[in-house]
């Protein structure tokens, strides 16, 4: 027997138009044919990743806001402007969506001491969340992928992670992406340069905007990655870090360099380049294109050796990179490359519902020898004519039809018409020698 209803139970009224939700601004939703290119995208690079003995994590979306506070650094936008957060309403903890995957990652290695046995090469790919203006390329739930290396502190992995990312863009056929480097020292180093850099910046205070005022004594390095154009020239003539950087700073650097040009990896040294994270020191980098417009950096990265004991592990060196998953495709797009063809391999069309058991036997053998098969559904109790069938059969974009026809089955065969080359050719086929002729159609896709 039910309960009755309390009296502070909401009513609710049965005439009402039912309300029509939408999703979040900013977080869309990736529906075919679109995400059959995203699949392809994280296809290449899990081969990719696997080439280099990369290993695959999964972390969990939201973490500990604290983690991002220690991590990213208090006065970063990203902090300051842009996480999503909230207090959990169970236990009053303080979580975050993630804005990134670095610093969760290094929870996750502290946390489960994966270091243990000496370092390890990792990467991940998922969705992130910052709360920003949707623009193109600029959602406010974007993907990444993302490559760690943990526990190495030599020069050759960081250019490791830029070898690996310039193959990226090899395997995906794109063209016009540009390597910024530049080095931020170690932490005397980058102390040196930021007292020279805030006096330099309280010269020409009448030229800063509020932004960089607000940022003068907290986050002066941050000011050198302005976009506004009135304060160009005060940046360009600020005290470079690079000039600050002792021996061993420089011969990391130079290192970087000797095996980016024994690989023919053209580069560009950047003295602005300080990225938007506090946990970065020595070499950063980002790969940049001029087809995006404002949003042309689809890759960026550094070492943060540092980073591991901020959030409570055993001092540890590492490095690493996140490119942005949409950005990438919209380059893709925009170059015009040629994506593989996503279509099944046959559409079947089945005239009668008579047919179907033999049907879908015969299309499960042809699924187990590797073929892509898209089988015509029924609308209620009816199959729908051959000529509605064959037009979507067409619009599948498929190679070929099976026809699963009543004289052909009565015989024992099956019908195969070819879609695309050599349209309208017909041949047909036993229904007990599925492996020996799917084989064959394979070959000719």
């Amino acid at each position: 027997m039910s309960e009755p209803l309390k009296e502070n139970t909401p009513k609710v009224e049965r005439t009402a138009k039912p309300l029509r939700l939408l999703g979040v601004k900013g977080m869309n939703d990736i529906l075919p044919p679109e995400s059959a290119r995203w699949e392809w995208l994280e296809g290449q690079v899990r081969e990719l990743m696997g080439r280099y003995a990369y290993r695959n994590v999964r972390l969990p979306i939201v973490e500990p806001t604290a983690l991002f506070v220690r991590g990213l650094g208090e006065v970063t936008d990203i902090v300051e402007k842009e996480m999503y957060s909230f207090e959990d309403r169970l236990n009053g903890e303080q979580l975050t969506l993630r804005p990134e995957g670095t610093a969760g990652l290094v929870r996750a290695v502290v946390e489960h001491n994966l270091l243990y046995e000496g370092g390890k090469r990792l990467y991940y790919i998922g969705p992130m969340f910052r709360h920003e203006r949707p623009q193109r390329g600029r959602y406010r739930q974007f993907h990444q992928v993302g490559a760690e290396v943990l526990g190495f502190g030599g020069p050759e992995v960081d250019a490791e992670l830029i070898l690996l990312a310039n193959d990226l863009w090899k395997v995906l056929g794109l063209k016009d992406v540009r390597l910024e480097l530049n080095s931020l020292g170690q932490p005397a180093e980058r102390q040196a340069h930021r007292t020279a850099l805030i006096a330099h910046l309280e010269k020409h205070s009448d030229v800063l905007d509020e932004e960089a005022k607000r940022r003068l004594h907290s986050n002066p390095l941050r000011i050198l990655d302005t976009k506004n154009p009135a304060m160009h020239g005060v940046v360009e003539a600020a005290p470079r870090l690079l000039d600050f950087l002792d021996e061993a700073s420089l011969s990391h650097l130079n290192a970087v360099k000797a095996i980016l040009d024994a690989n023919g990896v053209a580069y560009n040294i950047n003295p602005r380049l300080v990225r938007g994270m506090d946990y970065y020191n020595l070499t950063v980098f980002e790969f940049i294109t001029t087809s995006l417009g404002s949003q042309g950096t689809i890759c960026g990265g550094g070492r943060y050796d540092y980073l591991i004991e901020q959030v409570g592990g055993k001092p540890s060196p590492a490095v690493g990179w996140a490119l942005g998953v949409e950005r990438v495709l919209e380059l893709i797009k925009e170059q015009g490359e040629a994506m593989p063809d996503l279509a099944p391999d046959v559409y079947a069309i089945i005239p009668e519902t008579a047919a179907l058991p033999v049907a879908m036997q015969v299309l499960q053998s042809l699924r187990a020898c590797g073929v892509s098969v898209q089988m015509h559904a029924a609308n209620g109790t009816s199959m729908g004519s051959m000529k509605s069938q064959f037009k979507k059969a067409d619009a599948s974009g498929a190679r070929f039809a099976l026809v699963f026809g009543g004289e052909e089955l009565a015989r024992g065969l099956v019908a195969v018409k070819s879609l695309r080359d050599g349209a309208g050719d017909q041949r047909t086929e036993p229904l007990n020698t599925v492996a020996a002729w799917a084989h064959s159609l394979q070959s000719a896709l």
